[in-house]
């Protein structure tokens, strides 16, 4: 259990409301998703040993759409470009299930608003929205 604080009491009891309960829960994985795709591409650009610039050009966008796509702290990319993005660098998005330990806290509270334990859920979701940081332009 985390250090018992004001921020963690707070968010326990606003996390007892169903609507910003599944608000929480959406960005948070909205959130982790976008990091986690955004960071795997990028890191295939550089195993390519491609600049941004040249991905870029590899799919015929302003070099800023691509810095922007990696470096930005609210990125919030269309599927179709992720896609695209991806595929010129020999990679496929793909959607995968919840692991069941996770699916359990995660899918119930959003199907059911609800949640037996607020503060698991949101230390949980916390962990899932800063795997690593985007790197700088």
């Amino acid at each position: 259990m985390s250090k018992h604080t004001a921020f963690w009491d707070d968010l326990s009891r606003d996390l007892q409301d169903p609507e910003f309960l599944r608000e929480y829960v959406v960005e948070s994985m909205r959130i982790s998703t976008i990091d986690s795709v955004v960071n795997a591409i990028n890191d295939a650009r550089e195993a390519a040993g491609m600049s941004k610039a040249e991905l870029a050009r590899a799919i015929r966008k302003e070099p800023a759409t691509i810095r922007r796509l990696l470096s930005s702290e609210s990125a919030n990319p269309t599927l179709g470009t992720l896609a695209e993005v991806a595929a010129s660098l020999g990679l496929r998005i793909t959607v995968e299930p919840i692991p069941q330990a996770e699916r359990g806290q995660i899918t119930q509270a959003l199907l059911e608003g609800r949640t037996a334990d607020p503060i698991k859920l949101a230390e949980h979701l916390n962990k899932l929205r800063s795997p690593r940081t985007r790197i700088p332009a």
